[in-house]
């Protein structure tokens, strides 16, 4: 526990305050003994080796032991540090021997660097190579040099305890239920408003059209704020936790000013910055669960995200239904309000830094001040040094736009994932014309009514882990990771679900049938959905693994800026041409939708060799 507070911005602050005399790290205490590959830093070193690329060394002969005497034991080498490992020296079965003697000493990998450092598919076959092998004997890791001297810290021992890939499962969920809830605070406070409508509506004297600006101008924010504070969170001196902790915080501050505003333009503004400075648990949440989990491992983690993030907006209406009519529409700011700022304070107080370049630029700096050694780099540092404003604004804002223009299979997913997201925020308002026109709900039932949301996706997800538990991990464990097209088999089948779902909710909204068909045609929607969303997401990552965290950031802002005009076009169309037609209409479009999936399936190779941007 202490280790936890330790590591948590609490534990930082008054590690600051003290000038590090409590909550000390090992290097720190009077009892802690230095590494002997540290010890002598002009005799336990050695020069790093240039590795050849990986495209040569498959062209040429198989690797052969060098001639030794009869009398000598050649040792295979077996300090490989795969966080700065550009190139992969083992492909497919080959080399398995050697692969089994390095087994051991083989450091654990975070998600997010094996994707980054993967820029061909063999390199990311050796990734998932090493993230489904069984963990070794305890190896000490030797730290190695750059050319111009640096020794480069790294993890002490290929089991250490400060690397989250290593933590134990109990410490992983802990952390893994801390993002959840973040997002699930931040999520739900898009859709919570949309009970406070008519309160607003008679308070300010505005229309139906200029009040659900108080949910697409959050929903739209929360998409912008990913291109700022996910670069940020990426620099190694910075880390997950300061852009968390600080936005947050604002998160839940700016929820104040909402719940007293005086004017309707100050309300909006508030809902603004409220979606903007909760934006991190969109992308920078995914990137923290790539931390701690393997590559094997992930798609439970990011699955589970996935449903606290659709659970979220599915909740709003909920909890805020019943309450609004009685209380006044101010009353769900501050029900947000008391569930985010008890969030917030869990994560101030247990949430521990899990960006491995961040957790090895601070021992790097501890292990400066203890041996007086200003050679001692991180990796991390030492790329940190090297950024370019120009680069970092290129990483930022234009790759994932530039990903998104010029890849048809990337737009082609951005164009999909986006209208689902659209259809989703439409229901925020094809609901109350359904259920509080049609069948006569109060606005406390019609709230009920978003339950289907989450039990469609509960199923989903069930089946989905199903699916990778019982076909996709044994597959990979004995076959390796084959083409990314295979992540998409569920799709093929899944994808006929949505427009299915749309249908049955579109033309069984009527009184002559019971409510209930129209909520299980949402809840065939959602399970459809669920699968789609899990597939693109693994699939795109394997098929562009260096460019992973720009091609969420641009999903994140597609989707949220067509979602914010969906919010505004949905209430007219519905009203001109009628929750049927008008949903048929959004349905028509995803049924085209499902040939992109086949091609994408059957051509996705084709496609792939063709781009700039794809792993060869």
């Amino acid at each position: 526990m202490s280790d936890l507070i330790r590591d948590a911005p609490i534990g930082q602050i008054i590690r600051y305050l003290t000038k590090n005399k409590v909550l000390q790290y090992p290097e720190e205490r009077a009892d802690f003994e230095l590494p002997e590959s540290y010890a002598d830093a002009n005799t336990k070193f050695t020069p790093k080796s240039p590795i050849e690329p990986v495209s040569s060394l498959y062209n040429e002969k198989p690797l052969q032991p060098e001639a030794s005497p009869a009398s000598e034991e050649v040792e295979p080498p077996i300090d490989l540090d795969l966080e700065k490992l550009d190139t992969a020296l083992i492909h497919d079965g080959e080399h398995s021997a050697h692969l089994s003697r390095i087994q051991s000493s083989l450091t654990r990998v975070t998600t997010r660097g094996a994707f980054s450092r993967s820029h061909t598919r063999a390199e990311l076959e050796h990734q998932i190579t090493i993230a489904t092998m069984e963990r070794g004997p305890t190896r000490q890791i030797v730290p190695e040099r750059t050319s111009d001297g640096a020794i480069l810290v790294d993890w002490y021992t290929t089991d250490d305890p400060d690397n989250p890939q290593n933590w134990s499962l109990k410490k992983k969920l802990f952390v893994a239920g801390l993002i959840y809830l973040y997002t699930f605070s931040v999520y739900m406070g898009s859709s919570i408003f949309t009970a406070s409508y008519t309160g607003v509506i008679e308070e300010f004297g505005v229309s139906l059209q200029k009040v659900t600006l108080g949910l697409s101008m959050y929903v739209l924010a929360y998409g912008v704020g990913p291109m700022l504070f996910s670069p940020i969170s990426e620099m190694p001196s910075v880390g997950r936790n300061p852009p968390y902790i600080v936005t947050f915080l604002i998160f839940v501050l700016m929820l104040i000013p909402a719940a007293l505003a005086r004017n309707f333009s100050g309300l909006i503004a508030a809902r603004f910055f409220q979606g903007f400075f909760g934006s991190p648990c969109l992308a920078t949440a995914g990137a923290s669960l790539q931390d701690i989990f393997s590559m094997l491992k992930l798609p439970y983690a990011i699955s589970l995200w996935a449903l606290v993030a659709t659970c979220g907006p599915a909740f709003g209406p909920i909890i805020a239904g019943f309450s609004t009519p009685v209380e006044g529409w101010r009353w769900s700011q501050w029900e947000l309000l008391w569930l985010a700022a008890p969030v917030w304070l869990a994560m101030f107080l247990f949430l521990p830094e899990t960006s491995t370049p961040n957790i090895l630029l601070r021992r790097a700096n501890r292990l400066r001040a203890l041996t007086g050694e200003n050679r001692l780099k991180s990796q991390g540092e030492v790329d940190q040094s090297n950024m370019t404003v120009n680069g970092l604004i290129i990483e930022s804002l234009w790759r994932p736009m530039q990903l998104m223009l010029l890849d048809p299979s990337i737009a082609f997913t951005a164009v999909y994932i986006a209208l689902i997201y659209g259809i989703f925020y439409s229901f925020f308002e094809s609901f109350p014309l359904v259920y509080m026109e049609i069948y006569g709900f109060n606005q406390g039932q019609t709230g009920l009514t978003f339950i289907s949301i989450t039990v469609g996706t509960v199923v989903a997800l069930s089946a989905y882990w199903a699916y990778i538990y019982w076909i996709v991990e044994p597959e990979i464990r004995t076959s390796g990771l084959g083409a990314p097209e295979r992540r998409l088999i569920p799709a093929l089948f899944s994808a006929f679900l949505v427009p299915a779902g749309l249908f049955i909710f579109a033309w069984t909204a009527s009184p002559s049938i019971h409510w209930i068909v129209s909520i299980i045609g949402v809840g065939i929607f959602c399970v459809g959905v669920t699968f789609i969303i899990q597939c693109i997401f693994m699939y795109l990552p394997l098929s562009y693994p260096q460019y992973a965290a720009s091609l969420f950031a641009g999903n994140d802002f597609a989707r949220s800026a067509l979602a914010s005009g969906t919010i505004h076009f949905s209430t007219p169309m519905y009203h001109s041409l009628g929750v049927d037609r008008g949903v048929s209409l959004l349905a028509g479009l995803t049924v085209g939708c499902i040939a992109g999936v086949y091609i994408l399936y059957f051509y996705g190779a084709t496609l792939r060799a063709n781009s700039r941007f794809a792993a060869k």
